[in-house]
């Protein structure tokens, strides 16, 4: 297979990707980040524009002097950069910054109106962040996904038609972050809208790779709430957004509670402030708010359909490449005609090789960084390697003991803008080696963590970065 150039070149806009590390046999690698599914690196875009606001950084809101002033207009703009990066009509809807996506969606649980037999619809594909925050605030059903991970859309009409007159709301990733998977979100808001239930997109997986479009407030495809994590968006400062209709927030006090989030407070009387303010209680994180406007502003100059377009070439050239590992066992997608339907994301299996030591192998030899395990998606991971309740029962009270060495899962690989076709041959040059047994460490498995690490190997962490000596 000829390689073509790469659509879209990112790679000297992400800081630190001439950086090499240490390989257990005392090379020196530029390191291959294949973990961008967990976090990515930040933009130079990013870093250049946090430098140069830094010095002017302070207090926003209610601040008279120059810097205060400066900084509350940056943060307010950087709310209506993040609306118009989601195509959000902010005359009738709020962005609300805090931490990730994880908290964004635990809010709104809290936040959004649920009566005592309301019904939440989520799938079986979700991350446990769109599943875990509604189990106690409503009874929630999880729509089938099919043998090779798709979403069952016949089940998920089965569900809403089965709970008709009691659907809330319906929950659901935007692309999982195990398969890649792309979810028809604007088919099933219409269907949701039907119901007479709205929608919540988690769209912390698919924002970095595909468009998300809101859409207006009128359309039946319109996409009523929206969370993003920026660290999976070149900006890991620290922040995340939920995007909403200001109606929904105003309906009762927040669920936290401070300075920031009134308007006037006496001794027996609290006046809650406007939005977003009574959302974001305390001192906000300003820095994060400005790097995550900056991420998404880049990403829009750039292009979505244009990273969308590069990434789909990587994906077919991956999977094209890794059909060349002997015994890997690929998951999801696996015909590189179909790279559309998906993002980034390709999980998968060495035959006799932990997943465990698969990625240990990688990263300790080859300077790549992967991930392994069940990506905070454990129902999900379970369906698609296909294990019976004998299996999920025994692992499950294994792990509950205290010994993760058995824990089923897989490797991930997830691409991010600026990788290239040069960073899947090293991953499938690797895979090869790991396949053949050519591998040069020995491996010494930790049964609480299910991490292998290689056997009296110091990694001279020192010589990179520590805040303190170790072993102190």
């Amino acid at each position: 297979m000829i390689a073509t150039p790469p659509l879209i070149d990112m790679r000297q806009r992400i800081l630190g990707l001439d950086h090499k590390v240490p390989l257990l046999d005392g090379r020196r690698m530029p390191y291959v980040n294949l973990d961008n599914a967990a976090s990515t690196p930040p933009l130079v875009d990013v870093v250049r524009a946090v430098e140069a606001f830094m010095p002017y950084y302070s207090s926003v809101h209610r601040g008279t002097g120059f810097k205060s002033r400066l900084s509350t207009v940056a943060y307010d703009q950087a709310h209506e950069i993040i609306g118009r990066f989601v195509g959000a009509d902010l005359s009738t809807n709020t962005v609300i910054f805090g931490k990730n996506t994880t908290e964004a969606i635990n809010k709104l649980a809290w936040r959004y109106p649920l009566g005592p037999d309301a019904v939440v619809i989520t799938t079986q594909l979700e991350h446990h962040s769109n599943d875990l925050p509604w189990r106690p605030r409503a009874h929630v059903v999880h729509v089938r996904a099919l043998p090779d991970g798709r979403l069952d859309e016949d089940d998920f009409d089965r569900l809403l038609a089965l709970h008709a007159g009691r659907v809330a709301l319906v929950a659901v990733t935007g692309a999982s972050n195990v398969s890649g998977f792309l979810q028809p979100i604007h088919r099933l808001a219409r269907k949701a809208h039907v119901a007479g239930a709205r929608i919540l997109v988690d769209a912390a997986q698919l924002a970095p790779h595909r468009r998300v479009d809101m859409r207006p407030d009128d359309d039946p495809e319109h996409l009523d709430f929206v969370t993003l994590s920026a660290h999976k968006m070149y900006a890991p400062y620290g922040t995340g957004a939920l995007i909403g209709p200001i109606e929904i927030f105003l309906k009762e006090p927040p669920e936290y509670r401070g300075g920031g989030t009134v308007d006037v407070v006496t001794l027996d009387e609290v006046h809650w402030a406007g939005l977003p303010d009574r959302d974001e209680a305390g001192s906000p994180n300003v820095v994060g708010a400005v790097a995550m406007a900056v991420a998404a502003r880049t990403l829009m100059e750039v292009g979505m359909d244009a990273i969308a377009a590069h990434e789909e070439h990587l994906i077919a050239y991956a999977l094209e490449r890794l059909r060349e590992v002997p015994g890997i066992r690929l998951f999801g997608e696996t015909d590189p005609a179909r790279a559309h339907e998906k993002v980034g994301v390709i999980p998968f299996n060495l035959e006799g090789v932990s997943h465990f030591l698969t990625a240990a192998i990688l990263g300790y030899e080859g300077g790549i960084g992967v991930r392994s395990g069940c990506f905070c998606a454990h129902p999900y991971v379970v369906h698609l390697l296909h294990l019976d309740d004998e299996e999920s029962h025994r692992w499950r009270d294994q792990l509950l003991s205290g010994d993760k060495s058995e824990m089923p899962g897989m490797v991930r690989a997830s691409f991010g803008c600026y990788n290239n076709t040069d960073d899947i041959d090293r991953l499938v040059d690797m895979l090869k080696k790991i396949a053949r047994h050519e591998y040069r460490g020995s491996y010494v498995l930790d049964r609480a963590s299910g991490e292998y690490r290689p056997h009296n190997f110091h990694e001279p962490l020192e010589e990179y970065f520590l805040l303190e000596a170790l072993g102190r």
